[in-house]
């Protein structure tokens, strides 16, 4: 048998087990699973924890009358696929999954288990969910950015150096989120008088040649787009942005914390907050299918003032005012 063929029985098979399973399981006593393919784990013990406090808040608690299995990706796509075969084959009353890659392998697995998702850029264009208002199939969520967000970069990247007039943009061309992030960006660049200029990130070498080339052709500043690749190389970024003196937004707060100047994006401790309460309405029994995926509603700006003086850049008062966290 061939293994794509292998891979679709066990998909389909794991399908149908959870129907018999969760109606053996009692009411009082729920079990959901968790999957990620993030390999920060102190990142994501820190939001699976903001996830379990909303849980219990809402009277599901661990160990009394929920149990959470955990399936870790290390960044591996395969593992991400392994976790979620088996996530399904335990026939879990419902399926935290952070991130779009995890969402696509589950659903590959499952399409009976409710999956709520985190984090994930672009729902719709990814094929994980019919329309944002009726996503349709077993999977919902919240969306990690919309792709407005990302003109707030550069608008920014303008108000720290009020000089620049050429930004390098990090993205990632093989995502369909890299592509509509820079489109974006690209759109309202002539609005801040700023030329952009594009470079991919999917490796290390090519992201330290991109930075070197854009140096030496005159420097400006730097915008970081959203993407797994990005995310992992963040330290050897900022470490970059720093010994090139680039003033840099990022779009994270983990961006800021491994050395970056500053970040705006969404609260993503609040995204788990609020899947928990999409968790509690679904183990309630409502249906993944008519819960809309939401845009996030809450954003932190970050900035870090030991960055900003590495550069020699004053961060404007007002700016600082705005602030949510201030790294010093």
């Amino acid at each position: 048998m061939k293994r794509r063929e292998f891979i679709t029985l066990l998909g389909g098979a794991a399908a149908a087990w959870p129907l018999a399973a969760r109606a053996q399981r009692e009411p009082s006593n729920r079990r959901i699973g968790a999957v990620t393919g993030i390999a920060d784990e102190t990142a994501m013990h820190t939001r699976y924890a903001a996830f379990r406090e909303a849980l219990a808040q809402l009277g599901w608690t661990e160990d009394r009358n929920l149990q959470i299995d955990y399936r870790w990706g290390s960044g591996s796509a395969e593992r991400i696929r392994k976790n979620a075969i088996e996530l399904a084959a335990l026939a879990p009353d419902a399926i935290l999954a952070t991130g779009g890659a995890s969402v696509e392998v589950l659903l590959q697995a499952t399409r009976t288990v409710p999956i709520v998702f985190v984090l994930v850029p672009d729902p719709v264009g990814a094929g994980l969910v019919e329309s944002l208002s009726r996503p349709g199939g077993n999977a919902t969520g919240f969306m990690q950015f919309e792709y407005s967000l990302s003109g707030k970069w550069l608008e920014l990247l303008k108000e720290i150096a009020p000089h620049v007039k050429r930004a390098a943009v990090l993205r990632d061309p093989m995502l369909t989120s890299g592509i509509g992030q820079f489109a974006v960006i690209q759109s309202v660049a002539p609005t801040f008088g700023i030329e952009v200029i594009p470079i991919n990130v999917r490796v290390p070498a090519e992201i330290e040649r991109g930075i070197t080339a854009f140096v030496s052709s005159g420097g400006g500043g730097l915008i970081v787009t959203s993407s797994s690749g990005a995310f992992v190389y963040r330290e050897m970024i900022a470490t970059l942005a720093a010994r090139h003196k680039l003033p840099a937004v990022y779009a994270g707060r983990d961006f800021v914390a491994s050395g970056g100047l500053i970040s705006y994006a969404a609260d993503f401790l609040d995204q788990y907050r609020q899947a928990a309460k999409y968790t509690d309405r679904i183990l309630k029994g409502e249906k993944s299918a008519e819960l809309p995926v939401q845009a996030p509603t809450k954003y932190e700006l970050v900035i870090n003032l030991k960055a900003a003086k590495a550069i020699g850049i004053t961060i404007p008062p007002m700016l600082l005012s705005r602030a949510d966290e201030v790294i010093e």
